[in-house]
């Protein structure tokens, strides 16, 4: 993405130039920030039309059957492992791996940022999902809650917040230096984890499929935003004309 930014301005500069003699050298910067402010918008419109769905008789059929098919494999092992997964996508599980990201940050790249943008990414996926909860106001599943909740149903938090964090994550394994085979293994854990996440939430009775369905679009919109943001950032800061 970052060199496709660079570009992006590039372009935007000989536009301006031949246009005008003399510009703002912040223009170029300002004018991709209205652009990413669209996606965004296009994209919570793509979540508005799944959420004035969900009253429909062919997304409640689709919840329905793949619920009780989720619910079909429930044995002993399956929901020790579907509650240990729900437990990494709460938040003391966040507390804990992000004091070993920390750690692994400090001790290993010695840098700091990207525990911190990583963090800011999950602190306005969380922020964002209560005031869409409280909008939406989707009741929980009437079937049996394997594990106790309290909030409203709809986006599903797990699944909104997992793939912000692993999400983010996965964008940054993509921009580190390191053994082919340990990033994409890397990479396939990260995704583990956040279809695990979404999943439990179905196979403890506590969500609807369309709750993750909406979950990880609202979350892949976060990390996309701040993906583009941050790396503009970074552009801004490092133009020599600026």
């Amino acid at each position: 993405m970052r060199k496709t930014l660079i570009e992006f301005i590039s372009r935007i500069k000989k536009v301006l130039v031949q246009t005008y003699k003399d510009y703002d050298h912040k223009l170029p910067y300002i004018i991709i920030m209205i652009i990413a402010l669209f996606v965004v918008v296009g994209s919570i419109n793509l979540f508005i039309e799944l959420t004035d769905s969900l009253k429909t008789e062919a997304i409640a059929d689709f919840d329905e059957t793949v619920t009780k098919e989720i619910i079909s494999y429930r044995n002993p092992g399956l929901t020790k492992f579907f509650i240990f997964m729900t437990e990494v996508g709460d938040l003391y599980g966040y507390l804990v791996v992000v004091s070993i990201y920390f750690l692994i940050s400090r001790l290993i790249f010695k840098r700091w940022k990207f525990v911190l943008q990583t963090t800011l990414v999950l602190i306005l996926a969380v922020s964002s999902n209560m005031m869409l909860k409280r909008f939406i106001d989707r009741a929980r599943p009437g079937i049996e809650h394997m594990v106790s909740v309290e909030t409203l149903s709809y986006p599903s938090g797990h699944a909104m917040s997992a793939m912000a964090f692993y999400g983010f994550l996965i964008y940054l394994c993509t921009k580190f230096r390191m053994n082919k085979i340990l990033k994409v293994s890397l990479i396939v854990l990260l995704s583990f984890i956040i279809l695990s996440i979404g999943i439990s939430r179905i196979y403890l009775g506590v969500h609807f499929p369309t709750d993750i369905a909406g979950g990880f679009i609202a979350g892949l919109i976060w990390v996309v935003f701040c993906i583009l943001i941050l790396n503009l950032i970074e552009i801004f800061r490092g133009d020599p004309e600026i």
